[in-house]
This record gives structure tokens, sequence and C-alpha cells, in this order.
């Protein structure tokens, strides 16, 4: 036969109850008061589980920057390299061998001083063979000389005797020729000896130029020419060295066609070099080139600037960062650029740290660029204002992000 077993309670034979009546006697039992709190303490669990993600693991912090006194400026940038602002090519005016260079690339020279020879062989040889001719046609004048004086006497004699019809017309009629033409022969032999005085000059300067000096004060830059080669100056004059004034040097900046038409001469300017990027040399601008030059379809136009090299520091081709002044203003309160936000009115605005936490603050603003801007009006100098917000996780990574009432 079948057994159906049944649990029972010991005191009056009962069923037990399951065990979610056994919860609900237990809350039951318990008093109102502690009923509530564990309530309140199940509602907080429930809303960390919903927001903890949002609000529990992340804390909110400015970036912040504090308005200094300090420059700022408006300018047109550019490269440029410096250059001699004079210079001169030093070249040879007649061909031959160079035979002597009595300079280097580096040395400082004066106006007049000798600096190459070159070998005068064939110059001289020129000068002996014009001068030459110059006495050969002297002495063809002197002797016409001679000769006009005899024919001048024998048509003389011949005209006294023609008065007594002691010679005949012929003899004075060739006695009279022979005057002219000595003294025509004269005339042509003095013509010449002109022309040939100029060729003798022409070969003396020639061998004047196989000496080459030098025609200003200055420092030799660069020789292109070197001892024992030949020089052909038939076509175009071969340029031996190059002779610099570096007490002043030229800028030559390259300005972009957008912004050449904010320059103008006159307009103060400041570079560096990269050798010395701290260092500020200060001057203006002396001429804006109207020919541009056109690189890989960039129109770039030409702009100089002169500046005094006494102490040599500033040397022949070196690269400059240039920038011109378009404006300026000094022992200004100045903020970081991305500190300013222009508002819906149009106004400027900063978000400045105060007791109370962040407060928007209208302000004036001057001259800016990319770094820095000039409050002129609504701010002190050492106040803080806040130039972005940034959020911490506790995983350690950082998120950016605009808080509301944020211009």
């Amino acid at each position: 036969m079948g057994y159906e077993s049944e649990a029972r309670d010991g005191t009056n034979g009962a069923a037990t109850p399951s065990l979610p009546e056994r919860l609900r006697a237990h809350w039951l039992a318990l008093p109102s008061l502690a009923r509530r709190g564990a309530a309140g303490v199940v509602a907080l669990i429930a809303l960390w589980i919903v927001y903890g993600p949002f609000f529990g693991g992340e804390s909110v912090s400015y970036r912040t920057a504090t308005a200094t006194r300090g420059t700022v400026e408006q300018t047109v940038t550019a490269l440029g390299a410096l250059q001699p602002k004079d210079y001169v090519d030093v070249g040879a005016q007649v061909s031959g061998q160079l035979k002597d260079v009595y300079v280097d690339v580096g040395d400082d020279v004066k106006e007049g001083d000798l600096l190459a020879e070159i070998d005068a062989k064939t110059s001289e040889t020129e000068l002996a063979a014009a001068r030459a001719r110059l006495v050969q046609l002297q002495s063809e004048l002197a002797g016409s000389q001679a000769e006009l004086v005899l024919a001048q006497r024998q048509y003389k004699r011949n005209l006294d005797l023609a008065k007594i019809d002691a010679v005949s017309r012929d003899d004075l009629d060739t006695s009279e020729t022979a005057v002219k033409t000595t003294q025509a022969t004269i005339a042509s032999l003095k013509a010449q000896i002109t022309q040939q005085e100029s060729t003798v000059e022409g070969a003396e300067v020639n061998l004047g130029y196989t000496k080459i000096y030098a025609p200003m004060t200055g420092t030799v830059t660069d020789q292109e020419a070197l001892q024992g080669q030949t020089l052909n100056a038939n076509q175009t004059a071969p340029t031996i060295l190059t002779i610099s004034d570096l007490s002043t040097m030229t800028v030559e900046a390259e300005v972009a066609e957008a912004d050449v038409g904010r320059l103008a001469e006159g307009m103060p300017v400041y570079f560096t070099t990269l050798g010395a990027a701290n260092e500020r040399w200060r001057s203006t601008v002396r001429q804006i080139l109207p020919t541009p030059e056109i690189e890989n379809d960039v129109v770039l136009y030409t702009v100089l600037v002169d500046i005094a090299n006494p102490d040599g520091k500033l040397m022949k081709d070196m690269t400059t960062q240039v920038f011109f002044l378009l404006g300026e203003a000094r022992d200004a309160i100045t903020v970081p650029v991305g500190a300013v936000s222009e508002g819906e009115d149009g106004k400027s605005y900063v978000t400045v740290m105060t007791e109370d936490g962040p407060s928007q603050r209208q302000v004036e603003v001057g001259l800016t660029n990319r770094i820095s801007a000039e409050i002129k009006n609504g701010l002190d100098e050492g106040e803080t204002v806040v130039t972005g917000v940034s959020s911490g996780t506790e995983s350690g990574t950082t998120k950016s992000r605009r808080m509301p009432g944020f211009l």
C-alpha cells in the first residue's frame, strides 16, 4: 500500500509555511519605524545601481589661467634670409689665366687693395705692338713734314720764276700739287697717330686690368674663380670674388599675396634667427618689391628690411622668421584667447573663478592673436579665468566637456 508523507507542526499538527510566507510574517512582525528605515535603504541602493555610473565615478575640474600683464601683438609672419645690403661682384675685364689670388673668403679688405692678378703676357705684347705702330706713324709724319717743306720751297721758287717766264706752266702746277699732296698725307698721318694713341691707351688700360683691386671696403664673402683658372672675358665678365659690407644687413622676407596688402614702408618689424630664437632684432620695412616670385603656384612678394650689424652676429644667408607688427599693446592685462567667448548678444565674456564657483563676466577685448587676448575692461590682474572644463573618472581617463552656462 502506498504511504503519503506530510510535514506537520509539532505543536498543533498544522502544515509548515513556505519561505515567502515566513519572510512576510517576520516583516509584519517588525515595528513600523524599522520597516520605514529598511525601505529607505533599499531605495538608496536602487538609485545607486541606476545612477551610480553617472555620478559616483566622475569628478569635474576646471582648466584655469591667471590674468597677467604682458604684451599682445598682431603680426604678419614670414620667412626670410639675410643678405648684405651693399656688395659687389669683382670680375675680370680681360681674358687670361688667373695667375695669383691674394685673399681668401672671410678676409677683410679695403678699397684699393690688390686682390688678384691675371697673366699679363698677352696684354703686354698688345701694348708693345700698339706703341711700335705709334712710333712708326710718328716717323712717317716727320718725313712727310720734311717733304712738305721741300715742296713748299720748290713751289715758291717756281712762282718767282713764272713771273719772268723762266719756268713752264707744267712745272709750276707740279710743284703746287706736290705741296697739297704732302699736306694731305700729313693730315692723314696725324689722324692715324691720334687713333693709334687711343689704341695704346686701351692696351695700357687692359694691362692695368690684369691687376684686380678692391672696389670697396668690406669682407670677401665668395670666390668663384680659382688660381690657375682660365678666364674668358670676351662674352661676359667672369666673377672672381664677391666683396660685401657686412656692417648693414638686409632681410629679404617672402610675404604671401594675401598678407602683403597689410604691410607698408616704415612699418615696425622684428625678426629672429634659427640660432638665436630668443633674441629679437628690430627695424622697419625699407621697401616692398613690386614684382613677385611664383613658387608652386604660390605668389610671394619680397619685403626688404635693413638692420645694423656692428658686432657681426648676423651672417649671410641666415634663415629668419620675420614678424611685421600690425598692432601692439604693451603692459596690458592678458588672458589666453581660449578664455574669451562671444555671447549671442555679440559681446565678449570670460568665466571667472570666485569663492562661489565659476561666474560669467562681460569684458572689453582689445588686440588678439592666436595665443593671447588683451582685456581692456572687466578683469583685474591676478584674477583666475576658466579656459576649459575636464571630467575625470575612477579609471583615470579624462573627458573635456562644456558646462551648462559656459559660453
